[in-house]
């Protein structure tokens, strides 16, 4: 289901769906009270939710299309102003799956193949999280009313690896800083698990990658720390990296990690995208071995793709460790799925499990 009151780009975003052999555009609607009124008649499995529409706009019709049809996945998409990067992270405490900022101009080719390449994938890998649950619900015991109140608006993928997942001992050196990889899902994830690292915060320093654009990264490095309670902020290019501080890639430049001297240092890279994304992890993973070596824990989150699979594998061969996230509790398992298949994870765990063994590892524990 498109929601957009531009008809430029409800013609857009439908002509690029209809074109996929394993989507169907299920309505075009203009306004935000329109979809609410006609979701359950409609019974969507995503919804691609414009910010700014006449009669109801997309924040406000947010809840009340989760309230109809509880396991819609919504996307939403806005410009990229800081305003709407604000309503965008709103929108993912209230139950949103993801978002997607739209180019300013679709006359730009460019521009408008990278927005076309996002929108598809996400509607395709957050969508198929609808047909695992659907192809599952007759087999499921029901809930009882209690524990139905406690559910969350979007059920976990079902496994799809049959065989037993590989993992490997941790690296011998003790880890002198922290990198992390993310994506789909990412910036719930992060905050949630910066916000139990403080003692790793303050002693370590903490680098972070998520696949993001401009502004955004600046507003979800404010929300990092109001979680962490403590100082984050985009990397700055020539920035000295020292602990007690939490580092975010900036939209739309890669990070990367240089020595000079006796430092670690901050190097923006406005090279093209890797792996499709700019920030990506990989480059910062990469560049990471050259100034600690093995002395490098590394933690791959939710999201698409496998963006730190590589860079993962680099790591665990220079000496130093992987942890990765479980399929169950990712909203997409790419990332941390590769790289758990790829068998270089020491670790692959729940997230409300990552922050308490990063603790241990930090504090001396290598089991």
């Amino acid at each position: 289901m498109v929601v957009d009151d531009s008809v430029v780009i409800r013609g857009l975003i439908s002509r690029w769906i209809e074109a996929e052999p394993d989507m169907v555009v299920a309505a075009s609607l203009r306004t935000g009270l329109d979809a609410v009124n006609q979701v359950e008649r409609i019974n969507p499995d995503v919804a691609v939710l414009d910010i700014e529409m006449p009669e109801l706009d997309g924040i406000a019709a947010l809840p009340q299309l989760l309230a109809k049809k509880r396991n819609l996945i919504v996307i939403m998409a806005s410009t990229l102003t800081r305003r709407n990067a604000e309503i965008s992270f709103k929108a993912l405490s209230l139950g949103a799956a993801d978002y997607i900022p739209k180019p300013e101009s679709t006359r730009e080719p460019a521009a408008a193949d990278i927005f076309k390449h996002d929108l598809l994938q996400k509607i395709r890998h957050l969508g198929a999280r609808v047909r695992r649950k659907t192809s599952t619900a007759s087999s499921a015991p029901v809930p009882s009313a209690p524990d139905r109140a406690r559910e969350v608006s979007y059920v976990a993928p079902q496994p799809v690896t049959s065989a037993p997942l590989t993992r490997r001992a941790f690296g011998v050196a003790a880890p002198r800083v922290l990198l992390i990889g993310s994506s789909t899902g990412g910036p719930q994830a992060l905050m949630s698990l910066v916000s139990e690292i403080g003692a790793v915060i303050d002693r370590f320093p903490v680098l972070i990658t998520q696949h993001m654009p401009p502004t955004f990264t600046t507003i979800l490095a404010e929300h990092l720390a109001r979680s962490s309670r403590r100082p984050a902020h985009e990397g700055i290019d020539g920035e000295v990296i020292k602990a007690g501080q939490i580092y975010l890639a900036p939209g739309g430049k890669h990070m990367r990690i240089v020595r000079q001297g006796v430092n670690a240092v901050i190097a923006l890279d406005d090279g093209p995208p890797v792996n499709f994304c700019k920030p990506a992890v990989d480059p910062l993973f990469i560049s990471a071995i050259d100034v600690w070596q093995g002395a490098i824990l590394a933690v791959v989150l939710t999201g698409m793709g496998s963006d730190g699979m590589r860079g993962g594998k680099d790591i665990v061969a220079a000496g130093g460790s992987v942890i990765a996230q479980d399929e169950a509790s990712s909203v997409v398992w790419g990332m941390p799925g590769a790289a758990a298949n790829a068998g270089i994870c020491a670790a692959i765990l729940p997230l409300n499990q990552i922050a308490p063994k990063l603790v241990r590892v930090f504090s001396g524990d290598r089991t």
